[in-house]
């Protein structure tokens, strides 16, 4: 399928999609390029759930821009600091650890899990997760998947004697 110029076959392929292309977001709705809205119950696969485009957003993400965008997670930075201060006073945890998506945020958790497991239940590591469930797209959230054959879709081939067991 071709947008303008461009052809979609250089995106790589994740799921069918129709031949249809969304140009703009309002609320809960999405506009094609002939203007034609869609009602969007789906919201980015259950991620965006603030709606598209509110202006609350739009005017705090221009405001945020003129300042200060993404410095390495290695630095502290203002923002970072006052919002884990606020999700800490207003929820049950001690700390926050801020991902870019929720794979990176399973992933997270289940590094997480696993230590407290080695450290406190005598090297206990299983992850209880759903069946047929969907938990990302990195190597561990897809073996959590539940989905026959996602847990060895990328494993590596097995090696004899010639490759050394890998510490964790």
């Amino acid at each position: 399928m071709q947008y303008g110029e461009f052809d979609a076959n250089s995106l790589m392929y994740i799921t069918n999609r129709p031949e249809l292309v969304f140009v703009r977001g309002e609320g809960s709705w999405l506009f094609d390029a002939q203007d034609k809205p869609y009602l969007d119950f789906i919201q980015g696969w259950a991620v965006n759930c603030l709606g598209h485009c509110p202006g609350e957003i739009q005017d705090a993400l221009v405001q945020q821009a003129r300042q200060l965008i993404n410095p390495s997670p290695a630095f502290y930075n203002g923002p970072m600091i006052e919002l884990a201060g606020l999700l800490t006073r207003h929820s049950s945890f001690d700390r926050v650890f801020f991902a870019n998506t929720g794979a990176e945020a399973n992933e997270g958790a289940i590094k997480l899990a696993r230590k407290w497991g080695r450290t406190h239940k005598n090297g206990a590591y299983e992850i209880i997760t759903f069946d047929h469930s969907f938990h990302g797209r990195t190597l561990a959230t897809m073996s959590a998947s539940g989905k026959a054959g996602w847990d060895t879709l990328f494993a590596p081939p097995r090696c004899q004697d010639r490759c050394p067991p890998i510490p964790i």
